[in-house]
C-alpha cells in the first residue's frame, strides 16, 4: 500500500473486529499497526473520536453496572490529571521517542498477557497507594497514546469487582477520557484537519463490529488472544527498533 492511510484503514477494520471478538484494545491494536508507517500524533485525532462512538454506545448500554463511586472518587480524578499531563508532554517528546515509548508499552502489555495465558500466572493484588500511582501513570499513557487501558487494568488488580461492573466502569472511563481528548484535538485544530479521514473510517468501525460479532462464537477465544498478543509483541518490538 503506497498510501499509509489505507494501511491505517485496514488496521482500524482489524482492530474493531478483534475488539468485538475479545472485548479489548481497539486503539492499542490500530495505533500499534498504524505506527509502523505513520506518526502517532497524526493518527490520534482520527482514532480517538472513532472510539468515542463505540465506547459511548456501550457505556449507555451498560450504564446500570457502572461503579460510580470507584469511577468518580478514584479513577477519573487521577486519569484526567494524567491525561492532561500526557497531552501537554506530547509535543516535547518528539515522534521517535513517542514511537519507542509506545512500543515499550505494547511489548510490556503483550508480554504480560502471553505469560499469563501460557503459564496460568495470577497477578498479585496491589495496595491502594500503588493502585493510585499506577492509575495516574495510566492517565499519562492515555494522554500520550490514548492507550491507558493496559496500565489501568493492571492498576485495578487489587480492587475486587465482578466482571460486569469492571467492564461497564472501564467503558465509562474510555468514553469520558476520549471525549475529553477529542475536545482538546478540536481546540488545537488537529481534529478539524482530520475530519475527512474520520468520516471515511466510520463505516470500517461498523463493519469491524459486525464481523467480530460473526466470528465471536466461531473462534477459540484463548487461542485467538494468544495470536493477537503475539502479533502485538512483534509489532511493539518493531516500533522500538524503528524509532
Amino acid at each position: 500500500m503506497n498510501d499509509p492511510w489505507l494501511w491505517l484503514g485496514l488496521a482500524i477494520l482489524l482492530a474493531y473486529t478483534i475488539e468485538a471478538i475479545t472485548g479489548f484494545g481497539s486503539i492499542v491494536i490500530a495505533l500499534s499497526l498504524g505506527a509502523i508507517v505513520l506518526p502517532i500524533p497524526e493518527m490520534l485525532p482520527v482514532l480517538v473520536p472513532l472510539n468515542v462512538f463505540m465506547s459511548g454506545y456501550l457505556t449507555w448500554k451498560h450504564r446500570q453496572h457502572i461503579d460510580w463511586h470507584l469511577l468518580t472518587a478514584l479513577i477519573l480524578p487521577l486519569m484526567v490529571a494524567g491525561t492532561f499531563t500526557g497531552y501537554v508532554l506530547t509535543p516535547w517528546l518528539g515522534t521517535s521517542l513517542l514511537k519507542a515509548l509506545f512500543g515499550a508499552l505494547v511489548v510490556w502489555f503483550a508480554g504480560k498477557e502471553l505469560w499469563r495465558l501460557f503459564s496460568g500466572h495470577v497477578a498479585e493484588l496491589h495496595g491502594r497507594t500503588t493502585s493510585r500511582i499506577l492509575t495516574f501513570g495510566a492517565g499519562i499513557t492515555h494522554g500520550l497514546f490514548a492507550s491507558g487501558g493496559p496500565l489501568l487494568v493492571y492498576a485495578l488488580t487489587g480492587i475486587q469487582q465482578d466482571k460486569s461492573r469492571t467492564r461497564a466502569t472501564l467503558l465509562a472511563v474510555w468514553f469520558t477520557l476520549n471525549l475529553t481528548l477529542s475536545v482538546l484535538y478540536l481546540f488545537d485544530g488537529s481534529l478539524i484537519s482530520s475530519f475527512g479521514r474520520l468520516v471515511w473510517y466510520l463505516p470500517l468501525l461498523v463493519v469491524g463490529v459486525l464481523a467480530g460479532e460473526f466470528f465471536h462464537h466461531r473462534l477459540d477465544e484463548t487461542r485467538f488472544r494468544k495470536a493477537v498478543y503475539s502479533v502485538l509483541l512483534v509489532t511493539g518490538l518493531l516500533l522500538i527498533v524503528r524509532a
